[in-house]
């Protein structure tokens, strides 16, 4: 592999982009080796953790695009991890459920995305990979990310 200019590779923001490209790549090989997609991860898990939610909640909480979600929760529901009822209340939208399958898939993911944090992050101690993910997590909020402690 041919040198990185200096300017570039002392830059935190180069350094951030160039390592998202592999975070990227190794999360779309774990998720497909899964036969899922990164979209069904977000919306399992903002399921599993919040309860039943709208289409357009699941939008504002996993910060995917409207048609993103419909799609992702279609893919779901016709593998049976989650269900789509109209919401009681107001007809015009749908409330989306996870299934029992659907929290043992999500299982499934979180170990793929485990072992895809492992390669990711092969290079860093214990300490140092918590250290990184509290730095980035900082940022992320200071930046009006959303980040939980």
């Amino acid at each position: 592999m041919e040198p990185t200019p200096n300017r570039l590779a002392t830059k935190a923001s180069w350094l951030i982009t160039q390592t998202a490209v592999h975070a990227r790549r190794f999360v779309s090989e774990g998720f497909t080796a899964a036969g899922a997609r990164g979209y069904h991860y977000r919306v399992l898990a903002a399921l599993r953790e919040f309860g039943p939610a709208s289409q357009a909640e699941l939008g504002r909480r996993c910060r995917m695009d409207r048609s993103d979600v419909v799609a992702a929760v279609t893919e779901l529901s016709a593998e049976g991890f989650v269900e789509r009822n109209a919401d009681p209340v107001d007809r015009r939208r749908n409330i989306v459920t996870i299934t029992s399958a659907g929290t043992r898939q999500l299982r499934r993911l979180d170990r793929a995305l485990d072992d895809v944090q492992d390669e990711l992050l092969a290079p860093l101690s214990a300490a140092e990979r918590q250290a990184l993910v509290a730095l980035l997590g900082k940022l992320l909020e200071h930046h009006g990310g959303a980040h939980t402690s």
